[in-house]
């Protein structure tokens, strides 16, 4: 299983959008870095959920349902679908993930202009931890 982090402006589209719906379309990426980390995902994977713009926080995690497919008119670009898992007990502000030394290396702080990026193993377990993930 891998571990992603996606990012959505929660005025267009929050994390209460996706749990009123059930499961979503995770399309419009209009990045070819971003569009070849879609391609990499696989059913089963998790994915945080990253409000962006004003909250800058992790709000939620997601299980990829499947595999890219091509988005658009002209199939050079990548969607996935997903599904809310859980809400985290305590959103994981951009200020903490910045903060706290074990997440130095985490993609979304490296590459901040990316709507999707990978996030390593032991980065998850800290973005769980300090989110008070159920499990």
């Amino acid at each position: 299983m891998a571990y992603w982090l996606l990012r959505s402006e929660p005025d267009v589209y929050g994390w209460d959008d996706l749990v009123r719906e059930g499961e979503t379309e995770w399309d419009g990426v209009r990045n070819y870095t971003a569009r070849n980390f879609l391609k990499e995902m696989e059913p089963g994977d998790q994915a945080i959920f990253y409000h962006s713009n004003k909250e800058k926080a992790a709000v939620g995690v997601m299980e990829i349902i499947r595999a890219w497919q091509p988005d658009g008119d002209k199939e050079q670009w990548a969607k996935v679908r997903v599904r809310p898992v859980e809400r985290l007990a305590n959103p994981v502000p951009l200020a903490t993930m910045k903060s706290d030394p074990r997440l130095a290396r985490l993609e979304v702080l490296r590459q901040s202009r990316l709507s999707v990026t990978p996030v390593r193993d032991d980065e998850w377990d800290v973005l769980m931890e300090l989110g008070g993930a159920a499990g």
